[in-house]
Formats: structure tokens, C-alpha cells, sequence
């Protein structure tokens, strides 16, 4: 079965680090200077974004990057006034409330239940619908979930399903086994403690190490995301980032980097984002 890219975020870092002072402490204007610069770089297996540990705007660099454009983007990490860091692993999109959905092939996991009045659709990753307009609740495509009716890749990563099957949608996210009821969406915070559920490693739990991170995949450059210390592999996307303890979920797996053995990094988008964009409530 073919598998849409894991966001495979083999990534070689780019710490860029204001000299003398946190980046959080420097005027506005250094701040927007530092972001254009990073802002036109567009080399797949680069993501970049303010670490709040240190205050610092970090890049990180891929195994993809080669050796030239590495040298390139040093140079980039120096105007800026910032130090570069390089991460082990692969940047990809990843694919598969955390159970399967299939189509043409295809594998990610589902991020949400969610409705609009009495009309109900699936939230998944925009990388995954992109590609696939019908989708199934099994590997063996009998069972119809629904037609994609909207997708945002990239520059955002978030995809919509209508629900036309008969198959039951309750507001829970599966927890490998069970289910836990989801109350509403929620909002993401430095060193808050999430989970995440997908199809193909089940639940993985960590933290969130950074918000509004730019991550550059072969297929485009998606902004805004929630940055974890999650791990996660491919037929994952799509799936949900939530809160155990109060049943909400926050985001919807882009990508990530690494595997569930050596360990990774992961990105999601913001569901309030996704719910925005198409007047929808959750649950």
C-alpha cells in the first residue's frame, strides 16, 4: 500500500540566535529583520521558529540538506545574527481522532469529528486529501467514509471529509484500545502535556516545545504549527494532538522527524485554525 510522505523530518538545525540577547528581547523591528531573513529561504528539510527554552530563533537542518547548501544557509544564519544547529532524521509530511482513513492507496489517520449544524465531516491532513478525493474507514475500501470537500496545502496543512457513509462518528479520539470522549478544542502552550494517536503507532504522550514554527517539505512550506517532542511514523497524519485529562483536542498531525524507536519530533496545525476556516464546531 502506497503512503503518503511522513513529514519524515530528518532535520538539520539552524539555531539562529541573537547576539548578546535573547530574541525575545530584541526590538520589533531586529525580530521582523530576523524573520525575513529566514523567511526567504525555501530548502526542503529546513523548519525554523522562536525556541522559548532560550529565546532564540531556531532552524533546524534535515540529513536530506547537502553539504553546498548547508554552507549556504550558515552564511544565512550569520547575517541574521544567529547560530546553526543540525538535527539527525528526515522532514516529511506524515500520513494515516486517530484511526485509519483510505483512499486510492493511501493512508493517514482521522483528527476530528466535527459538524457544521446537522452536516458532519472528518478533519484530517491537508497533505493527505490533497491527493485523495474519496475515502474509506478500512484497508479494504468497502466501507465508504465520505468525499473530501476542502484542503489547505500547503502554506496551512489541514484537509475536510463529508461524511456520506452510514458509519458511526462519535466525538472521541481511539485510544488503542478504548475511546475518550472529546469535550471541544483547545489551545496549545510551551511545556503543556499532550498525546497524540495515530494508526500506525498508536498513542505517543510528550510535550509542547514551541508554537507558530515554519516547516519547509519537499511539497511546500506550511506555517503556524505546534512543534512536540512526540514521536511518530508514517500512515500517523492527520491524527490528533489533544489533552487527556479535559478531552480536547488542539492540533492535527502535519509532520514530524525520526521514528517511534530512536525517537522524533513532530508538527501539527492548530485546529481552532481548521474550524475558523469552515465555520465548524467541535464536538
Amino acid at each position: 500500500m502506497r503512503r503518503l510522505p511522513l513529514v519524515a523530518l530528518v532535520l538539520t538545525a539552524l539555531l539562529l540566535v541573537a547576539p548578546g540577547a535573547a530574541q525575545a528581547a530584541l526590538p520589533d523591528r531586529a525580530a521582523s529583520d530576523v524573520v525575513g531573513v529566514l523567511s526567504g529561504v525555501r530548502t526542503p528539510g529546513v523548519a525554523w521558529g522562536a525556541d522559548p527554552a532560550t529565546g532564540r530563533m531556531t532552524v533546524t537542518a534535515d540529513d536530506t540538506v547537502a553539504p553546498a547548501e548547508l554552507t549556504r544557509l550558515r552564511a544565512v544564519a550569520d547575517r541574521a545574527g544567529a547560530v546553526l544547529r543540525r538535527e539527525t532524521g528526515t522532514l516529511r509530511p506524515l500520513i494515516a481522532a486517530g484511526q485509519g482513513i483510505y483512499g486510492s492507496g493511501s493512508r493517514c489517520s482521522l483528527g476530528a469529528n466535527v459538524r457544521s449544524g446537522t452536516t458532519y465531516y472528518v478533519v484530517t491532513a491537508g497533505h493527505c486529501t490533497a491527493t485523495v478525493s474519496t475515502w474509506y474507514a478500512d484497508s479494504a475500501q468497502t466501507t465508504v467514509l465520505g468525499t473530501r470537500t476542502g484542503t489547505s496545502y500547503p502554506g496551512n496543512d489541514y484537509g475536510l471529509i463529508r461524511y456520506t457513509g452510514r458509519i458511526a462518528h462519535p466525538s472521541a479520539v481511539y485510544t488503542y484500545p478504548g475511546l475518550l470522549a472529546i469535550n471541544g478544542p483547545g489551545t496549545a502552550y510551551v511545556g503543556q502535556a499532550v498525546c497524540r494517536s495515530g494508526v500506525t503507532t498508536g498513542v505517543r504522550c510528550g510535550t509542547v516545545t514551541a508554537l507558530n514554527q515554519t516547516v519547509n517539505y519537499a511539497t511546500g512550506v506550511v506555517y503556524g504549527l505546534i512543534r512536540t517532542n512526540i514521536c511518530a511514523e508514517a500512515g500517523d497524519s492527520g491524527g490528533p494532538l489533544y489533552v487527556a485529562s479535559t478531552g480536547t483536542i488542539i492540533g492535527i498531525l502535519s509532520g514530524g522527524s525520526g521514528n517511534c524507536t530512536a525517537g522524533g519530533t513532530t508538527y501539527y496545525q492548530p485546529i481552532a485554525e481548521v474550524l475558523a476556516a469552515y465555520g465548524l464546531t467541535l464536538p
